[in-house]
């Protein structure tokens, strides 16, 4: 998913989706999945060298990734979509009734986690992976990658409401992947999330991603390790719990019982019974893909009740 915050900053991604013969090739991969580029101009029919100028512009804004095969009759460009859905942001909204802050993946509340696992900042490891031990290092307040293969990790979102306000919605935004051994882009994991310990859902990742190398992941990471993750948008509201606007549950703000005083525990989970035990990794700063921690958007109303009372 693509999280467009800025209209400006975007524009190669607009620009990129103006072409009929761009949007063709898009829709060719969405239904095959994978087309080496002769394939795609033979569907088209159009020439190899207008098809490779029609790819690159859709590469370079991050649609589309190129996998380089060597094949009997030469190299071979196999062409794949990389994102599949965008959510434009046009403008903030009223600051007088959200509030956004950004958490870093490495200020978490509270931890139990199974190995594999490990935590890193943008300069180094943390001590040593498959060592639970280190995600207690006062260093972790830095980190900007993380991952597990079971158990649970939390964060506290500050509470910012006045007695007069009730929550409307809760956003939450974050890059996450699996976590395999290694690295495996077939390697599915149901993540569950939760809010003050009501289940919110469960989301199942379909992989653990090394394919190429995360736009923002440094030059010392490992070429085998995870990567970059994909932007996952968690919405809580009255009407139930959302994934990219597809809803995953019915539980909706009233069975969470928020109001004003109520402290805000976000947990991420690989439970024991869950079906695709594929771990999870949490992608920071400068990390993957996406300059961003956690990213929490609280939208909230005037207590109607309040107000009556006040007049």
């Amino acid at each position: 998913m693509i999280h467009i915050k800025n209209l400006e900053d975007s524009l190669p991604i607009f620009k990129a989706l103006s072409s009929d013969v761009r949007i063709q090739i898009l829709n060719l991969l969405s239904e095959y999945k994978q087309l080496n580029m002769n394939d795609i101009a033979k569907k088209l029919k159009l020439s190899n060298g207008a098809i490779t100028m029609h790819i690159r512009k859709l590469e370079e804004c991050g649609i589309i990734k190129i996998n380089i095969l060597t094949a009997k009759h030469g190299i071979q460009k196999i062409c794949y979509l990389h994102e599949d859905k965008f959510i434009i942001d046009i403008g903030k909204q009223d600051m007088d009734n959200s509030y956004e802050l950004e958490i870093g993946i490495g200020q978490y509340s509270f931890y139990e986690i199974q190995p594999t696992c490990g935590i890193a900042t943008k300069d180094s490891l943390i001590g040593e992976v498959d060592n639970p031990s280190y995600f207690a290092d006062p260093d972790r307040i830095n980190a900007d990658i993380l991952w597990f293969s079971k158990g649970a990790i939390e964060y506290r979102i500050p509470n910012y409401l006045k007695p007069s306000q009730v929550f409307s919605e809760i956003q939450i935004s974050m890059e996450i992947s699996s976590e395999a051994p290694g690295n495996c882009s077939l390697w599915p994991s149901d993540i569950y999330f939760n809010l003050n310990d009501i289940y919110l859902g469960s989301w199942t990742s379909p992989g653990d991603y090394a394919d190429t190398k995360g736009i923002l992941t440094p030059t010392w990471w490992f070429s085998n390790w995870n990567q970059y993750g994909l932007l996952k948008l968690l919405s809580i509201n009255k009407f139930g719990t959302f994934i990219d606007g597809l809803k995953i549950s019915d539980t909706d703000l009233n069975d969470i019982n928020l109001n004003y005083k109520s402290d805000l525990s976000f947990k991420l989970s690989i439970p024991e019974d869950a079906k695709n035990k594929g771990g999870l990794t949490l992608f920071g700063k400068n990390f993957g893909n996406y300059n961003q921690g956690i990213n929490i958007r609280v939208v909230y109303e005037q207590n109607l009740i309040d107000e009556t009372i006040t007049k």
